[in-house]
């Protein structure tokens, strides 16, 4: 078994996989050192480290267990996701306008990063009976209630990032699926003439997000001061960057929640323009191979598995480095890998052992 795991693993992933969280360790104890108490690089980047080695344990230990079993436990899975989601707004701890902590002892966990995995287990189940069938409007209606119950819960806590990262997820594993061109059509048109009518459903701040994403001159020193100095971290770094530990921005404090949702921002201003690119490639490298992987599946479960990872991934890179350049709003959605989160960093882990699990139980090889 231990051959095989060292054989068939798709090292492509792996590797990407380690050179992320080495420059996310690096970006984050740059970001923090400055203001937090000095264990190693920061205690942050330890905590981090931390839960990167134990979810490197949890990984190794899934390649010996069979990812068909996912989809005996799916009813569970979706009914322990509900109990999450329910939980949190029961007795969640709030932070910044939000409610989406659940605090256990010294651990704050955000169970909707968890749920993002877990939904994405429970559509495979839902949607592998049905592909080739999603022809009509009636044969949606399921699939879109089933996933519309924990995009609500996580919409009133609110988190409408993640929500968007649900959407994302299952319109990308109902494309593989292989819904109908002209249901695709319809239905992109509908939600661009029903979107004026969202502006109501949105919160205060949501709404001054979109429209300091339009214009962030409109509040320089309020909500759109996170905007304006993410670019000026960026810009300054030019092509080589100032340096880790050397960024004005971060380093003074000027870039707020630079460990997290605008690490990308500390990685422009200090390894500048080619730092970006490289973590760029390494991102472009790991969603590749998640596509291969759907790609070169050999079951619809694991084929709709791994799509709804790469999806993930994908959104979740565009959103993040996309809000940092100014040509997305500002949302709470993290970078695979590379920004600070327990959670964040346990599911995208647990997601890489999914997709490791069902490389390795491919009859083909991945070149």
């Amino acid at each position: 078994m231990w051959r095989k795991l060292w054989n068939d693993s798709d090292w492509a992933i792996i590797i990407c996989t380690f050179l992320l969280v080495c420059i996310g360790l690096a970006a984050i104890g740059s970001a923090t050192h400055v203001n937090q108490e000095p264990i190693g690089f920061g205690s942050l980047v330890v905590k981090q480290l931390i839960f990167f080695l134990a979810n490197v344990a949890v990984v190794i230990g899934m390649q010996f267990l069979n990812y068909h079993r996912l989809k005996d436990w799916g009813n569970i899975i979706y009914a322990i996701t509900l109990l999450m989601l329910i939980a949190v707004m029961a007795v969640g701890t709030s932070a910044l306008g939000a409610q989406r902590w659940i605090q256990l002892g010294p651990i704050t966990i955000q169970p909707s990063e968890f749920s993002k995995l877990l939904m994405i287990i429970c559509m495979a189940k839902m949607l592998e009976p049905r592909i080739g069938k999603l022809d009509t409007f009636k044969s949606l209606i399921l699939p879109v209630l089933y996933v519309g119950v924990p995009i609500a819960l996580v919409f009133l806590q609110p988190d409408l990032g993640t929500s968007l990262v649900y959407i994302a997820i299952f319109v990308g594993m109902l494309f593989i699926s292989g819904i109908r061109t002209r249901l695709i059509k319809i239905i992109a048109g509908t939600g661009l003439l029903l979107m004026p009518l969202g502006w109501f459903v949105l919160k205060e701040y949501q709404k001054q997000r979109i429209l300091v994403f339009l214009n962030p001159d409109i509040d320089p020193f309020g909500s759109g001061y996170h905007i304006i100095q993410s670019k000026i971290a960026i810009g300054s770094g030019l092509i080589f960057g100032k340096g880790i530990f050397n960024g004005t921005q971060s380093q003074l404090n000027f870039l707020p929640e630079n460990h997290t949702d605008f690490i990308f921002s500390v990685i422009g201003e200090e390894f500048g323009f080619v730092g970006c690119i490289i973590v760029l490639f390494l991102l472009f490298m790991l969603i590749y191979r998640s596509i291969k992987v759907a790609y070169m599946c050999n079951d619809n479960f694991g084929m709709l598995l791994a799509t709804g990872i790469a999806t993930m991934f994908t959104f979740e890179v565009l959103v993040n480095v996309g809000m940092t350049i100014g040509i997305m709003p500002v949302t709470g959605i993290p970078l695979p890998f590379l920004s600070y989160g327990v959670s964040a960093l346990t599911t995208n882990m647990l997601s890489i052992g999914i997709l490791l699990n069902i490389a390795m139980q491919r009859t083909k090889y991945i070149f």
